[in-house]
């Protein structure tokens, strides 16, 4: 999915849209993001792999964390932003199964790495620091899951 988005050379208005235009931090690159701001692009790429064979499609919500949404000042738009994604990927296996029914296809929850590592010291003069917390992991993951 990531792939396929960076290949549209999205500029920074295309992550905003409407709904983020006078977010106070650049958006683009977030492509979790446009669950919500391009969905129609979204569902298209979604389509792309039915049509080539794919049976389970996964939600476009591979850094859909707090923790990694942070980086954007969006750690407060989790469940909206994995909500979306799932009703796109949803609508789009559905579509697919309309066309052909005697084939299922399926959608899996994305959950990816975090921008945060729990198992290397981010600051070299305390080797035990870390960024995140084993239980500030699970909590975002929670709430990804949740959406």
């Amino acid at each position: 999915m990531g792939s396929v988005l960076q290949g549209h050379a999205l500029e920074e208005t295309d992550f905003r849209g409407e709904a983020f235009k006078d977010h106070p931090v650049p958006l683009r690159g977030d492509l979790d993001l446009l669950s919500i701001t391009q969905p129609d692009l979204i569902e298209q790429v979604h389509c792309q792999y039915l049509d080539a064979g794919a049976d389970i499609i996964e939600t476009n919500t591979f850094n859909a964390t707090a923790i990694s949404q942070a980086d954007y000042g969006l750690q407060d738009r989790i469940y909206e932003i994995n909500v979306a994604a799932a009703k796109i990927a949803k609508r789009a296996a559905a579509s697919a199964m309309s066309a052909d029914p005697e084939r299922p296809r399926f959608v899996a929850g994305a959950l990816g790495p975090t921008t945060r590592s729990a198992s290397v010291a981010s600051d070299v003069s305390d080797p035990a620091f870390r960024s995140v917390t084993f239980d500030g992991l699970a909590g975002a993951y929670g709430e990804q899951a949740r959406g």
